[in-house]
């Protein structure tokens, strides 16, 4: 077991290279470090051209895992992510051959682009990490992290994904614009670079990784804590404006990606302000609104905003003083 600021140290290395090539968004970058270190899933959701696919590849390239890209598109079928049973002329047998969904970060490019079998494709691997196909169960290595990415501004011949599927995401981010500044530093360092590719450097290994993420699970979070985080899932579900509130696997994203940013910022211990940063992607794709506030314009993620502030927050308790 690593020291809590050892591990802090490890993951501010990996998102200081990460961000040589993806400028002006530590903060989102963070969050999908977050999911990573919590062993969940990431789900992208935003404007073509924000370096959604850079964003995943870079985290594969520093974190020295194995990455492969699905683009997903009506005519895709189950087979083509799990992979299938080919005939070997040589052995006059059936030989499985694995789809790309046998990787460590496997990228989901537009995934509300493919019919409902596909998606479903995916959920037995999210949650369960292994792959029923061919009647076998074969399961995958881990770390294995799925990267989706949908664009919010084309429906038209999308499928948009099912809340039971959502719900398997640990947490949903929006990227945003840059501001003007990071913006032309972005400019600047294509101008130095004289190419397109950015050339990462390892930082860490799967194996280092998979110790940060054991790390995690040994950060405290005390009873406050706990309750905190129910509380808070509990008044989403309380919410008038909610049809359908968060579920107890929401609650479980809640403590688990708090654990993580509090062994991000070099803590052993988590607080209330760490179940705060969480709270919005952790839960508002989790959360399904009264159809008549759609014209309205409410989001989910203003609930959850709102549900933060009706919450009473706990005192901050070192884990040396809940002894």
């Amino acid at each position: 077991m690593s020291e809590p600021g050892e591990l802090g140290e490890r993951a501010n290395a990996i998102l200081d290279e990460v961000e040589r090539a993806v400028v002006g968004k530590r903060d989102v970058l963070e969050l999908v470090l977050l999911g990573l270190l919590a062993d969940g899933h990431v789900l992208i959701e935003d404007n073509p051209g924000l370096a959604k696919t850079l964003t995943a590849r870079s985290f594969a390239a520093v974190t020295g895992l194995r990455f492969a890209r699905v683009q997903f598109t009506p005519d895709l079928m189950p087979s083509d992510v799990t992979g299938s049973a080919i005939y070997d002329q040589r052995s006059g047998e059936l030989r499985f051959q694995p789809g790309p969904i046998f990787t460590h970060v496997l990228l989901g490019d537009e995934i509300n682009r493919a019919p409902p079998k596909t998606q479903a494709a995916l959920l037995e691997a999210m949650q369960e990490r292994q792959v029923t196909s061919e009647d076998r169960t074969r399961p995958l290595e881990r770390p294995f992290l799925v990267l989706a990415t949908q664009n919010p501004i084309e429906y038209e011949g999308t499928y948009p994904l099912p809340e039971a599927q959502l719900d398997r995401f640990l947490l949903r981010i929006r990227v945003g614009y840059p501001d003007r500044d990071a913006e032309l530093e972005l400019l600047a360092r294509r101008m130095e670079r004289g190419q397109d590719e950015v050339e990462l450097e390892r930082v860490v290994d799967r194996d280092e990784l998979l110790a940060m993420q054991r790390d995690v699970e040994r950060v405290h979070a005390d009873p406050g804590i706990l309750a905190y985080a129910v509380d808070l899932v509990t008044a989403t579900r309380a919410s008038p404006q909610v049809q359908v509130g968060a579920s107890p696997r929401g609650t479980l994203a809640l403590l688990k990606l708090a654990r993580a940013k509090a062994a991000v910022d070099g803590r052993d211990f988590v607080t209330p302000d760490d179940v705060k940063l969480i709270a919005v992607p952790a839960l508002a794709h989790r959360i399904t609104l009264r159809p008549e506030l759609w014209i309205q314009r409410v989001e989910a993620e203003d609930v959850v905003r709102d549900c933060l502030d009706s919450c009473p927050v706990p005192p901050v308790q070192a884990p040396e003083e809940a002894r």
